[in-house]
């Protein structure tokens, strides 16, 4: 079955390009990237690892870590990570899992029932510091991931964790909020003394309350 938001993100030990880790331990209490690729070698795959190392300071800002998986061995990943190195202009600074047996790819459900069964789907994993799996994305294998989006997702989910507000459409970092419809109109200058706007009883925004 696969994962669903809000569920518990299985806990495994691994080997990786950084050593043998247990994800929890790696993971402490930090926000997790975790991401899949069919095999080693692919070249959109290539692009959004090295891309993904250029973004260590803005996952580290947000406090998160990215770890990523293929279900190839770790001689292979170690002799991929000098392609990516070399093509992507990037010093590599995140682990790759081996997962040579998918058992974790299959506990994620990231092997596809029409594909191979040697090849993960592109999935996506933001897990929060609970463990909790609060955003999944599936990629088609031609169509590179978005990080951009990535980073938008966690700043939202946690600006929504500490304040009874949303994030409207396209919302991006410093731009108003929605108010939760459970708060009352009238409580609201009390909650957000910012200031807000009424625009349909139930649409209500406010300036990001944490800026």
């Amino acid at each position: 079955m696969p994962l669903r938001l809000g569920e518990t993100a299985p806990n495994f030990d691994a080997q990786t390009t950084e050593g043998d880790i247990n994800f929890y331990d790696w993971a402490g209490d930090q926000w997790v990237v975790f991401y899949s690729h069919p095999s080693d070698y692919t070249p959109v795959c290539t692009t959004e690892l090295g891309r993904t190392a250029q973004l260590k300071e803005d996952f580290e800002k947000r406090n998160a870590k990215v770890i990523a998986l293929s279900v190839d061995d770790l001689e292979s990943h170690h002799g991929w990570v000098k392609d990516i190195e070399d093509t992507q202009s990037v010093t590599m600074n995140f682990p790759i899992i081996a997962d040579h047996d998918r058992k974790i790819a299959e506990a994620y459900d990231m092997i596809h029932p029409e594909a191979d069964e040697k090849f993960t789907v592109r999935s996506v994993f933001i897990i929060d510091p609970q463990r909790k799996v609060r955003l999944t994305l599936t990629y088609p294998p031609a169509t590179g991931r978005n990080f951009q989006e990535i980073l938008r997702v966690l700043d939202s989910l946690q600006l929504t964790d500490n304040y009874s507000v949303a994030t409207p459409v396209d919302w991006k970092e410093g731009e108003d909020v929605v108010v939760s419809p459970s708060i009352a109109t009238e409580d609201i200058p009390d909650k957000f003394p910012k200031g807000h706007k009424e625009i349909r009883p139930y649409l209500r925004t406010t300036p990001q309350p944490n800026r």
